[in-house]
């Protein structure tokens, strides 16, 4: 299988071409489900990612992470633990000739259990489908946000989700579900939001 490549959709480096390796489980989010995820956030944010720190956990393409750079996040940490892959995303961070942009080739698990208590606005998760991924992240992701955080995660289910987080806004596209999670305290700052099928 060839390499193809998708394209940032917003921001200082929209347009820009994204090589997408072929890896096992490696399922870039399309660009209408990034359109309408990161519309969610400037909504949010009120269009201000210039102080935001960004964990984009299973970053595959890095397509989740650098529409974050794009927008101009303070901070995106990438973990990715096929090592094409990886490559490919560092590759891409030194021709964008950004240093708001980290990467980390290795698996989530290590990656979590060394960050600790990690201060993130932000954290994505789009893992491989099958692994149950999900039941062993839960209790993992409170110390890795920040209160009053998000949460974003893509499934192949309509999530259950659990506290101390709420679903903020969700969709579907073909067979893949994506949810926007506030954490902790986010509700107290908003103003209540109607779920988005």
């Amino acid at each position: 299988m060839s390499k193809h490549t998708i394209r940032i959709v917003g921001g200082d480096y929209r347009r820009t071409p994204i090589p997408v390796v072929a890896a096992a489980g490696l399922r870039p989010t399309p660009d209408r489900v990034r359109e309408t995820l990161y519309n969610w956030l400037q909504h949010f944010w009120e269009h201000d990612f210039s102080d935001k720190r960004v964990l984009d956990l299973f970053a595959g393409s890095g397509a989740l992470g650098f529409e974050a750079a794009s927008r101009g996040a303070a901070h995106v940490q990438m973990v990715e633990s096929n090592p094409e892959a990886a490559a490919a995303l560092r590759a891409l961070r030194n021709r964008l000739h950004t240093d708001r942009v980290r990467i980390h080739a290795g698996d989530a698990r290590t990656v979590i259990e060394r960050l600790g208590a990690a201060p993130f606005d932000l954290v994505l998760l789009d893992p491989p489908f099958g692994h149950d991924w999900l039941a062993w992240l839960w209790p993992r992701l409170p110390p890795l946000i920040n209160p009053g955080g998000l949460l974003y995660v893509e499934s192949e289910a309509k999530l259950e989700v659990p506290a101390p987080f709420e679903l903020l806004r969700q969709g579907r596209a073909g067979q893949v579900y994506f949810h926007l999670l506030g954490f902790s305290g986010f509700a107290a700052t908003q103003k209540t939001v109607n779920n988005q099928e």
